[in-house]
């Protein structure tokens, strides 16, 4: 025994200084990963902005790295969330492109195969949802980890959940064994719909002034300025939780050796933006910090990156190779490369996105496929149905929006007479879509119809389609019928457009009662 532990020994000293051991599973690295629901990048201290107050990730971001070009491959919470879990691109995932779907039980998540080599895993309020999920026998899966719920507060404001997720993390740590790593995904509830009116600058003693520039597509009025500082708010709520999370593991002596991944699954529950294929959209905040892992801290990293990289980040770190994982091949590919400031392969070229079905709100439950490139500053768009209303059908309410008083100003705009705003949120778009994002973030000015772009559209579907093509897109092979032919998780939304004619209502919060441009169906 004493000769098997000395070459043991001599074994792991040789290896080290060859700086090529493996690390012992007591001292894998920990994960805690914070997925803020609809946060938009820019909107954080370590990006500029005064008027959203985010002192936990900035901490991350100062400790670590802050990334410039984050993108989700899909700008709505269920196909997101899969993209993230399972390192692939919503349209390898079936039914899983679709929101609220029934998640494929053949597709493996990284918190289950690291669950399946030594990782504690858990997590709290909100995984991959809204939606079902169940393994090949019908039982329930966790996706995203076991759950730690247990414990409530009173929240700061009506439209927060009542939620101590910071608590509930300290669960977490408590039950986890002496010496095995773990994995934790906090998923906030905020900044999701619904907001306390007002809440911004009555209880967040903000003010209108201190918003900088209100993106083109909407109104410029106090309605709209207090609609973003209520979103402000319930952002510093999920920073706030972030931050006492991030003082337990100091004081537990945590904090070297736990990767912290902060980041959003797509951006603000705006008109135009959560749910689109806009750069404002997709583009979302993400910050990394891990004091024995990443090199020269306090980096600012502007490559392409996107949420299909997390779990091959996570299963690299953790010594695992993918195949021995049962996952499905990865799209994406490891951050470890940024962490080590030594990159083994070229960057990232291009970030490809897209949407297949969303919320409720077209005839026979029909999405509004699009898929997308961005490349060298330039944003090119193909969408595949343009006869269809992009924000859900008007007669419903626009439903593939989420209600708000921003939503209800945009289509108030069109009775005053604005049609430009109204149609940049709602109107029906064109097949091709290209803009300069460097110099339009919005995407106010659609570039496609310009002589002089035919060239770069050419070029950019080429580069897209090819893309989409290796990638097994059914779009491509003239398939992408099979996206609206996957039911919706929940029996109440199926066929909803039909039923809502019929004089169903749509379920509470989705609408506003002044968002229908036409009579509302009677109440049976």
């Amino acid at each position: 025994m004493i000769k098997q532990a000395c070459i043991r020994c001599i074994v792991a000293t040789v290896l080290a200084i060859l700086g090529l051991a493996m690390a012992a599973p007591e001292q894998r690295p920990n994960i805690l990963i914070a997925v803020a629901d609809d946060w938009s990048h820019g909107h954080a201290g370590a990006y500029g902005c005064n008027w959203v107050k985010t002192p936990a990730f900035d901490r991350i971001a100062r400790n670590g790295i802050l990334f410039t070009r984050a993108y989700t491959p899909n700008a709505k919470c269920s196909p997101s969330r899969a993209a993230m879990l399972t390192g692939r691109y919503p349209w390898q995932l079936g039914a899983a492109a679709n929101h609220d779907a029934i998640f494929p039980p053949e597709f493996r998540t990284y918190p289950e195969a690291l669950a399946a080599h030594g990782y504690f895993v858990g997590m709290t309020t909100k995984g991959w949802s809204p939606g079902i999920a169940l393994d090949a026998a019908k039982n329930p899966r966790n996706l995203a980890g076991n759950r730690f719920d247990g414990h409530s507060t009173k929240p700061p404001t009506s439209g927060i959940l009542p939620i101590d997720y910071a608590a509930n993390f300290a669960d977490f740590l408590k039950a986890v064994p002496t010496g095995q790593p773990w994995c934790f995904w906090y998923g906030s509830g905020e900044p999701h719909r619904n907001y306390e009116a007002g809440s911004g600058a009555a209880k967040g003693g903000k003010k209108i002034q201190d918003i900088d520039l209100v993106p083109g597509c909407w109104p410029d009025n106090e309605i709209v300025r207090n609609d973003l500082l209520d979103y402000a708010l319930e952002v510093e709520h999920f920073d706030h939780h972030l931050g006492r999370m991030l003082d337990q593991l100091a004081a537990k002596g945590l904090l070297e050796n736990t990767l912290v991944i902060v980041t959003s699954d797509n951006a603000m529950p705006f008109p135009r933006v959560k749910g689109q294929t806009y750069e404002t959209s997709n583009h979302i905040p993400l910050a990394a910090s891990w004091p024995v892992g990443i090199k020269h801290p306090g980096r600012t990293e502007d490559a392409y990156v996107s949420l299909i990289d997390l779990a091959p980040t996570f299963l690299s770190i953790a010594g695992l190779m993918p195949e021995e994982t049962g996952m499905a091949p990865f799209a994406g590919r490891s951050l470890a490369d940024i962490f080590h400031a030594h990159p083994a392969a070229p960057p990232r070229d291009q970030i490809i996105l897209g949407r297949e079905r969303n919320d409720v709100g077209r005839p026979h439950d029909q999405g509004y496929p699009t898929r997308g490139i961005i490349r060298d500053q330039r944003l090119y768009l193909h969408n595949f149905e343009p006869d269809r209303w992009p924000g859900g059908n008007p007669e419903t309410g626009y439903l593939d929006c989420d209600g708000s008083p921003t939503k209800s100003e945009v289509l108030r705009s069109r009775s005053n007479g604005d049609n430009r705003i109204w149609d940049l949120n709602f109107g029906k778009r064109p097949t091709q879509e290209l803009y300069q994002i460097d110099t339009d973030p919005d995407c106010l000015n659609n570039l496609a119809t310009q002589p002089e772009s035919e060239k770069l559209l050419h070029d950019l579907k080429r580069r897209l389609f090819a893309t989409l093509t290796a990638q097994g897109d059914p779009r491509m092979g003239g398939m992408g019928d099979v996206f609206d032919s996957y039911p919706y998780s929940r029996e109440a939304l199926r066929n909803f457009h039909e039923r809502f004619m019929l004089g169903e209502r749509p379920p509470a919060g989705w609408v506003r009662e002044s968002d229908f441009e036409t009579a509302v169906p009677p109440k049976p």
